[in-house]
């Protein structure tokens, strides 16, 4: 259970799966299509989905690299929440829609890993959230020629430590999107 009191619930987080944003992330038509399938899960067992959109100097609202992926489409009644920082906790009202919800357990899906997933992967846990990472269901762009290693071992590598992660009262997990049960 997370520390969070009274927070029983779940939810599926898709962070800035955004046209611009995934378009060369490593194997990114599986991971998309992974997220496809986890939000029609979710939706399926009553589990909300929140869908969070970057926009920066680089990725300005509304062009056509902002949108969410076209394969994806947010429900009308599902929340979407606008963020200008890695964390999508930070400067956002991601915290008081889980709240509203009852949110204590997170799923984490999206992009970038070297980023974004996982700066929201520690903002959820220091702040009291259960966290599961969908470990096929994220993804990061090719960096290696700044010094970074290749997507693949980024993801791979933060799968692993997440894996093993741990905080007081709280749960971190790393499970693929055939393993993920919305029900539990």
């Amino acid at each position: 259970m997370p520390t969070l009191s009274n927070r029983p619930n779940s939810a599926l987080l898709v962070i800035d799966v955004q046209t611009g944003v995934v378009a060369e992330g490593h194997a990114r038509d599986a991971v998309v299509a992974n997220i496809a399938t986890l939000v029609d899960q979710a939706r399926g067992a009553d589990v909300p989905v929140i869908w969070i959109q970057h926009s920066d100097k680089q990725l300005i609202e509304g062009s056509p690299e902002w949108h969410i992926a076209p394969e994806l489409e947010p429900a009308a009644t599902e929340p979407l929440i606008p963020k200008n920082w890695g964390d999508s906790f930070e400067e956002t009202d991601l915290e008081a829609v889980l709240a509203d919800l009852g949110v204590g357990h997170l799923y984490i899906s999206g992009a970038q890993t070297d980023a974004c997933i996982r700066s929201t992967l520690h903002g959820a846990l220091a702040r009291g959230y259960d966290t599961t990472l969908v470990g096929d269901a994220h993804t990061t762009e090719d960096t290696s020629k700044w010094g970074s290693p290749s997507p693949d071992l980024v993801i791979a590598h933060t799968n692993l430590y997440w894996s093993h992660h741990a905080a007081p009262g709280r749960d971190c997990a790393t499970v693929m999107t055939a393993d993920v049960d919305f029900g539990s």
